[in-house]
């Protein structure tokens, strides 16, 4: 499953991304992982959930990046749920929905044959994107 956290920058969007890892923790029965640009927000994560920095590796586009979830899932079986924040920071990805709803596609079907959730956050407002992606927005701030 593929759930979105949805609005402009500057809304919330990476708290919220945040809360909701870190509520996880108490329930899971894997590993969790949170994605991010930076490490900026390592002390506000439980310390059960395993943080990278997508900015240490040298990813250069989208399909790049998909390969690199790829990697992270061959690595550990037991992983249960992936926290992406800044999606189209992190898949270097103007803010084109069209483009959006291919990668999130991806992301589902990897999601599907993984057996992972995929919770991330988008820059976009929930008019922008794509009429099969409304349904996986969780929240729109």
């Amino acid at each position: 499953m593929v759930q979105l956290i949805v609005g402009s920058l500057g809304r919330g969007k990476t708290q919220y991304l945040i809360d909701q890892a870190n509520e996880a923790v108490a329930s899971a029965q894997g590993h969790i992982v949170y994605i991010d640009k930076s490490t900026k927000h390592m002390f506000e994560l439980n310390n059960r959930i395993r943080l990278i920095d997508a900015s240490r590796y040298p990813l250069k586009n989208a399909d790049e990046f998909i390969g690199f979830i790829c990697g992270i899932l061959s690595q550990d079986h037991d992983l249960e749920k992936i926290y992406l924040d800044s999606f189209l920071k992190n898949l270097k990805l103007p803010a084109d929905p069209a483009l959006v709803k291919e990668y999130v596609e991806q992301l589902e079907a990897i999601s599907q044959k993984f057996k992972v959730d995929f919770i991330t956050s988008v820059s976009l407002d929930k008019a922008e994107l794509d009429e099969s992606l409304q349904e996986k927005v969780v929240i729109s701030l």
